[in-house]
């Protein structure tokens, strides 16, 4: 598979990439659990069929001691008796932000005031921040045709 564009050439397409990192730098030096982050990372990748962030993300995760049990039932969180009510309440709000367009009201107040339950406001500021920038990288990486399966951890730095 061949991508349409070659985003680490272009160097408009580098220009970009740089801020959309700045913003996730800033939510990987927060203070929500590094676990969390990837979780929500590798859900909204599902969501969005993104394989280059769903190689990325599950490797990266596996690395940081994520088990392959909890990696292999993210799909399924709900009926999974492996997340914590926290993780549960940062996947629920990662699948309404992802998928905006599939209810009326966009993410409910039900599903905020869970989140909020167990994330203060730096943690809640971290997390949407972070729904935002994986669901702008699954875009870019969909909608290019950004190749999966040679990623390997640290890669990019």
């Amino acid at each position: 598979m061949e991508a349409r564009l070659n985003l680490f050439a272009n160097p408009l397409a580098g220009k970009i990439l740089r801020h959309i990192n700045s913003a996730g730098k800033a939510v990987t030096d927060s203070a929500l659990p590094a676990a969390t982050q990837e979780l929500v990372k590798i859900r909204a990748s599902q969501i969005n069929g993104c394989g280059m962030c769903l190689d990325m993300h599950t490797k990266d995760a596996a690395k940081a001691g994520e088990t392959s049990l909890r990696l292999n039932l993210i799909a399924a969180w709900r009926e999974a008796k492996v997340f914590t009510d926290a993780e549960r309440a940062a996947l629920e709000l990662t699948e309404q932000g992802t998928r905006i367009s599939d209810a009326s009201g966009g993410v409910t107040d039900e599903a905020w005031a869970r989140a909020a339950e167990h994330y203060d406001e730096e943690q809640l500021t971290a997390l949407v921040g972070l729904i935002a920038v994986i669901n702008t990288y699954n875009r870019l990486n969909v909608i290019t045709q950004q190749p999966a399966g040679d990623y390997e951890p640290g890669m990019f730095g």
